[in-house]
């Protein structure tokens, strides 16, 4: 694993987000800034995966509400879209990036005349299975390009495993001048059983082994971690439509999702910092639950504003962190 080179730039969360008040004393937990009164400047969104290059059913899910704050997006497409948008270089003004898949253990050279020739921003991505052969081979050979590199973990990591994906991460990158943005997808928050009750959920062997993982995993400098819709599957909540009644939502579902995202995005905020968290909108591919695009961003933005973040931070998570990994070319 590489060394640490610089002390880590912790987040400012509230002590009272961990410690409980005195009850000896009239002290009480301060309230939380309204979800409603925090709200990004703008929004780029790092996780866009559509069908078609003008990402039509994005657009259509994340209604004006939404829409009016994209200032950009990381855009996946299927390989023959993605081939001819790389080419025109059509309707790109709010694509920061075309993301290329590959695969770890064998990337397809053809790959490499993409990036070439491409007119537009790339980043490259790819699936964390498992331990297999020609994975540090096939991390390196993408590493080598000086793109962010996407890695979506479809692996449960046990110990044995994540200290494999750490030492990956580590002989991939190791001689490089200069090692890019590594991001990771499906582990904020990471797959989960929602019939677990959420009263047991703190003291349980997944969630203890969760925050040590993320513990290990933030000491990697050039590691970030994308906040998608969970792979829970379930469809994620549907929020009220601006300016109609709460009633219209489940509001008491809308609450145990959120109870159960900030159990997850504490640790990760605690270890990695604001710095290092990008908001996507699009979940995993192994997830089996739907998700609406303004759903999500609703119950994500409120889960980040009711751990207490101010609104610098805010704006960091939806959009600053991703300009600055992905950030036009």
């Amino acid at each position: 694993m590489p060394p640490r080179k610089f002390p880590k730039d912790l987040p400012k969360l509230p002590l009272s987000a961990f410690t409980p008040p005195n009850t000896g004393t009239q002290e009480s937990f301060p309230l939380p800034p309204s979800p409603n009164s925090l709200h990004p400047t703008r929004v780029i969104d790092s996780n866009v995966v559509s069908k078609d290059a003008n990402y039509t059913q994005w657009k259509k899910e994340a209604g004006q509400a939404l829409a009016s704050k994209i200032r950009g997006i990381v855009l996946s497409l299927p390989g023959a879209e993605l081939e001819n948008a790389l080419k025109s270089n059509v309707a790109t003004s709010q694509i920061i990036s075309y993301s290329l898949s590959f695969s770890l253990e064998k990337p397809d050279p053809a790959i490499e005349s993409l990036i070439s020739s491409a007119t537009a921003p790339t980043s490259l991505s790819t699936i964390f299975g498992g331990d297999a052969p020609g994975a540090v081979d096939g991390l390196r050979w993408a590493l080598k390009f000086g793109r962010p590199v996407d890695i979506d973990i479809q692996a449960t990591l046990s110990d044995s495993l994540l200290e494999g994906f750490e030492d990956l991460i580590a002989k991939a990158s190791a001689d490089l001048e200069t090692v890019p943005p590594i991001v990771l997808a499906n582990i904020l928050p990471p797959p989960h059983d929602l019939d677990l009750p959420i009263v047991k959920l703190m003291n349980h062997p997944t969630y203890l082994a969760f925050q040590s993982q993320v513990a290990a995993l933030s000491l990697i400098p050039q590691v970030y971690v994308k906040f998608l819709p969970p792979a829970w599957d379930a469809p994620t909540p549907q929020t009220p439509f601006p300016g109609s009644p709460i009633e219209a939502a489940d509001t008491q579902q809308i609450k145990e999702w959120k109870r159960r995202i900030k159990m997850y995005l504490a640790p990760v905020v605690e270890a990695f910092g604001y710095q290092r968290i990008l908001f996507g909108s699009s979940p995993s591919s192994s997830s089996k639950g739907p998700s609406n695009v303004a759903d999500w961003y609703e119950i994500a933005r409120e889960s980040l504003a009711e751990l207490g973040l101010e609104q610098d931070l805010i704006d960091a998570v939806f959009a600053g962190n991703a300009e600055k990994v992905y950030g036009k070319e």
